[in-house]
């Protein structure tokens, strides 16, 4: 009779640890989830393109700089300072310097000079590369200054005569 009573003892504490064990997993996966949330470390990337060049700096929420890079310091031709793959460069470079401080996502400033119609080619390649870099983009926004009406005209009230 003790045989028969062990295996049905064993199979309760079994059973128990198995319930123990999920409680555990799921115990786990929320502190996973809450920790995931803490860590999240948001930071501004203002990336500034024109036809001669391409900037990216990436500050903190308070104004402080991580990084700054532009398209002279990756190349040394004026030509290419503007193209979207030495973009891809200047991201990478900016990034590698924002993940040692524990930045994981990042708002997006974009702008153009004034009074263009859209941001350079590189601004585009420069936002894949940070995407691909592993930050959570959280939102994208196009903050190119935009005139309306200018300063007055020379010429008077009549127009330049000639």
């Amino acid at each position: 009779m003790a045989e028969k009573t062990t295996p049905k003892i064993e199979e309760k504490k079994e059973e128990k640890s198995a319930q123990e064990v999920v409680a555990l997993e799921i115990e786990e996966k929320v502190e996973d989830k809450m920790e995931d949330r803490r860590e999240e470390r948001p930071a501004i990337a203002y990336i500034q393109t024109s036809q001669n060049n391409t900037m990216i700096h990436i500050t903190d929420l308070a104004g402080n700089t991580i990084s700054r890079v532009t398209g002279g310091m990756v190349t040394k031709h004026s030509r290419l300072k503007s193209d979207p793959t030495i973009a891809m460069f200047i991201a990478k470079k900016a990034a590698e310097r924002a993940k040692d401080l524990g930045i994981t996502s990042l708002y997006v400033r974009t702008r153009a000079k004034t009074g263009t119609t859209s941001v350079g080619s590189g601004a585009h390649a420069a936002i894949k590369s940070l995407d691909k870099e592993g930050f959570k983009i959280i939102s994208i926004l196009d903050t190119t200054r935009v005139a309306r009406g200018g300063p007055k005209k020379k010429g008077g009230k009549r127009g330049r005569r000639v």
